[in-house]
């Protein structure tokens, strides 16, 4: 059984690495660049505050085990330059059909072994998960290169693009997924939302933990897929106001949305690693994720 899933995980790698040298992904224009940028630049001054004194060490909640046994391998998708890039993907070890699949985005911190650790907790609960990079291999230990490996991004999003559609196609036309969420943290959260309006009629769900959202209407029109936002009521740069302003458009725009914010926690509330990690918020999050992903990705129980 295990050396059958070891196969197949080649398998997925090596079309992932035939996709790449085939070009497969495409290109995305940007609508009002100069005012994403902005937006992200703020967001990225207002995450160096909310992360001064963090670190990336791993704690005991961190380190909690996937439910059941798990495959993983770090497989290349696409390409920066000359250089290719690989993601993290995972699944279950007794995985012998096409599954669900989740595109995990990481925080400002880079694909680390937290996240690593989050895509084989969610692939134990039936999914494939591919945790995709957008830093280009690139991983920070302190606040500052973080904010400089966002800022990076925030610049020049393009490439970021380019990258979530890579993850997109690998999913659908090699692994065979049934259905596609995204997932994200933090910097990652907000690009769960591009994700959605990258595929806006393509994409089955959308889970945002306290990313930049927006209430732009004539963008978050596009948007056919439940949408399920988890923000911190003192998140110091993910402010309340926006949040609200988000829900309030998805309301008017009569889109399918669950956002729940945590009275009483900061920013960040569900990094284990962070000094705002609060056990009770990040474990009932985690609970509202699994449902919402359960339910939107059509996935039985096993």
């Amino acid at each position: 059984m295990v050396i059958h899933q070891i196969s197949l995980l080649e398998r997925f790698s090596l079309l992932a690495l035939l996709a790449v040298m085939l070009g497969a992904c495409g290109q995305l224009g940007s609508d009002d660049a100069e005012g994403a940028k902005a937006a992200g630049m703020a967001t990225a001054d207002a995450m160096s505050e909310e992360h001064a004194n963090d670190s990336t060490a791993p704690s005991e909640a961190a380190t909690t085990a996937p439910s059941r046994a798990v495959s993983s391998q770090e497989m290349p998708y696409t390409e920066v330059g000359d250089e290719l890039v690989y993601g993290y993907f995972s699944a279950p070890a007794d995985m012998f059909e096409p599954l669900p699949a989740v595109i995990m985005i990481h925080e400002w911190w880079g694909l680390n072994d937290n996240i690593r650790a989050m895509a084989d907790r969610l692939a134990a609960e039936g999914y494939i998960v591919f945790a995709v990079d957008l830093y280009a291999g690139n991983t920070a230990s302190t606040p500052s290169e973080a904010r400089a490996l966002m800022v990076e991004v925030i610049e020049d999003p393009e490439p970021a693009n380019q990258n979530i559609r890579a993850a997109y196609e690998f999913l659908t036309q090699n692994a065979g997924a049934t259905h596609v969420g995204s997932l994200g943290w933090c910097f990652g959260g907000h690009w769960s939302l591009n994700t959605a309006l990258l595929f806006p009629d393509d994409l089955d769900a959308s889970v945002i933990y306290y990313g930049q959202v927006t209430d732009d209407e004539d963008a978050l029109r596009t948007l056919n897929m439940p949408v399920l936002g988890l923000f911190a009521a003192e998140d110091r740069g993910i402010k309340v106001d926006t949040v609200e302003a988000f829900r309030d458009a998805l309301e008017r725009l009569r889109k399918n949305h669950d956002i729940h914010i945590y009275p009483g926690v900061g920013h960040a509330f569900a990094n284990p690693t962070g000094n705002n990690y609060n056990a009770a918020a990040a474990e009932d999050a985690w609970r509202r994720t699994l449902e919402f992903l359960k339910l939107h990705l059509s996935i039985s129980d096993s």
